[in-house]
């Protein structure tokens, strides 16, 4: 199909405008949480996988970390196991342990690898159990009800954290021209295996790769003020201030816990994108306007 002249003059200037950013971020890492809508909606995924390809295709090392709670979720109900959460937490036995890391260790990261693939790339899947990636420990989470002379501490089971990241086997994907896909599952001391929100293993190994950017995709279309419009360019003593007012509250606070531990490791800027945007991750970082919240430190 052929283009007008006006037309071929609005692709040269997306492509002219897009030079510096490309300058700017040639060679350097871009750690990317991966979930959300832009996970299940076919269209949104090649979108993404396409974005994934051009970055390393241009010089960036795009460093991709996958969540799946839904995917986890639909498994869980094929076989008639009833999923219980507790502060927002899936509540982990062995059993489900199992289906987790076949969800997200085996179909999840290996579809997205597939799609990264057709697209041009070279996509290698992780767990954090390959090259003892991701060290974890057990999530203690406890409640304390008025009354009570101490916290209750509640088990749920193989629900974990990020104790430590050794990098080395990412970092020599990166080096030799592929791209990381890593499932966010984490091995203890005794190698028992835990899930540990994906949110988490993307920052702290962004951290770890001394990453230029932290890109965390979900399904708002970033901070938002009181007011509903959304807020860019904060400097992380802004986002304490709009955490202490009450601004940001309920199901954003972890995501943005996240985005600060980076920037204050050393992270440059972390953005929170809205992932139903079609090409979310390109946008954000080839166009000044971008789809969501950056934060600086």
């Amino acid at each position: 199909m052929s283009i007008n002249a006006q037309q071929a003059k609005n692709i040269a200037k997306v492509l002219s405008d897009a030079l510096p950013y490309i300058q700017q971020f040639s060679g350097k890492t871009m750690v990317i949480k991966y979930g959300g809508n832009a996970m299940v909606d076919d269209e949104l995924k090649r979108g993404f996988a396409r974005d994934i390809v051009l970055m390393k295709l241009v010089g960036m090392n795009p460093v991709v970390v996958h969540g799946g709670g839904p995917q986890i979720g639909n498994m869980l109900k094929q076989i008639g196991k009833e999923t219980e959460f507790i502060q927002g937490m899936r509540v982990t036995d062995s059993e489900t342990m199992s289906i987790v890391e076949m969800v997200l260790g085996g179909l999840v990261n290996k579809e997205i690898v597939s799609m990264i693939n057709r697209h041009g790339g070279r996509a290698v899947g992780l767990t954090g159990k390959d090259g003892d990636l991701i060290r974890a420990r057990k999530m203690v989470v406890s409640k304390h009800d008025p009354g009570m002379d101490a916290p209750e501490i509640i088990d749920i089971g193989h629900v974990g954290e990020v104790e430590s990241i050794d990098a080395s086997v990412a970092e020599m994907l990166v080096f030799d021209g592929f791209i990381p896909v890593i499932a966010p599952i984490g091995v203890g001391s005794d190698g028992q295996a835990y899930n540990i929100n994906a949110d988490l293993v993307a920052g702290k190994l962004a951290i770890t790769l001394n990453a230029e950017k932290l890109i965390l995709l979900t399904n708002t279309p970033g901070v938002l003020d009181q007011d509903g419009n959304l807020l860019t360019g904060l400097k992380a003593e802004q986002v304490d201030q709009l955490i202490k007012d009450g601004v940001i509250h309920g199901g954003m606070l972890p995501k943005i816990n996240c985005a600060l531990d980076a920037v204050r490791s050393g992270v440059r800027t972390a953005q929170i994108i809205d992932g139903r945007v079609e090409h979310a991750v390109l946008l954000e970082i080839l166009t000044s306007e971008g789809v969501g919240t950056l934060i600086k430190g």
